[in-house]
């Protein structure tokens, strides 16, 4: 049904948007608050591992990867990008202090770690740029408008001629 289909597309969309908004600000904090330094630094305190590298990936995977998802750009790469970030932040940080972020637990990492790993599995949606690239790709056609949008074929509903 396209009303389904529509509403699932906006569903991806906000959820995209929304995600990758947190982890801009979280990302952004990093890079330009606290600085790389600064982050490598908390980093070794907690006992993360390579607390220089693992300070950079996370800082340019959140804040790239957060650009990524608003834009709807690469989200099945970037998706499992930021899993593991999210997954590295649990196991070495978070995990250790319960669930609730008031004490440091995992709640926000375990939230926004299942919604990349969702959003990964289930692909940006028809409202972003991997839409646009990819089915223009499937075509073969590079110089089709937005008027020329490719649908994706529902298995449960009747074809459709326009």
């Amino acid at each position: 049904m396209v009303i389904a289909s529509v509403a699932r597309d906006l569903a991806i969309l906000i959820a995209r948007v929304g995600v990758g908004v947190v982890f801009v600000a979280h990302g952004w904090q990093k890079f330009a608050t606290f600085g790389v330094r600064g982050t490598a630094a908390s980093f070794d305190q907690l006992g993360v591992p390579l607390p220089t590298v693992s300070a950079w990936f996370a800082t340019l995977v959140e804040l790239l990867g957060g650009v990524a998802l608003i834009l709807g750009l690469g989200v099945p790469v970037v998706g499992l990008l930021v899993f593991v970030d999210m997954v590295g932040a649990y196991l070495l940080v978070h995990a250790r202090h319960g669930i609730f972020v008031q004490e440091r637990g995992g709640e926000l990492v375990i939230a926004l770690g299942a919604a990349v790993l969702l959003l990964a599995v289930v692909g940006a949606g028809r409202f972003s740029l991997d839409h646009l690239v990819f089915s223009r790709r499937r075509r073969g056609d590079r110089s089709a408008g937005p008027d020329d949008r490719v649908t994706e074929p529902n298995p449960d509903s009747p074809p459709t001629v326009r």
